[in-house]
């Protein structure tokens, strides 16, 4: 583990985050899985999905 680590830790034991950005990361995190769930079970819709760039030939 590295020196910096430890450090943050100690900062995180010493002044823990407030009670609004425990609940801002937690929602960030649950927002992420949703979305990957609904990727992963449902897909995207034809108009969300990129087209793929033309090749450029190689000489």
């Amino acid at each position: 583990m590295n020196y910096r680590w430890l450090l943050r830790a100690s900062m995180w034991v010493r002044r823990p985050p407030s009670e609004r950005r425990v609940k801002l990361f937690v929602g960030l995190i649950a927002l992420c899985i949703a979305i990957a769930l609904i990727e992963h079970y449902v897909g995207w819709p034809e108009w969300a999905k990129m087209e793929r760039a033309p090749r450029v030939p190689r000489f």
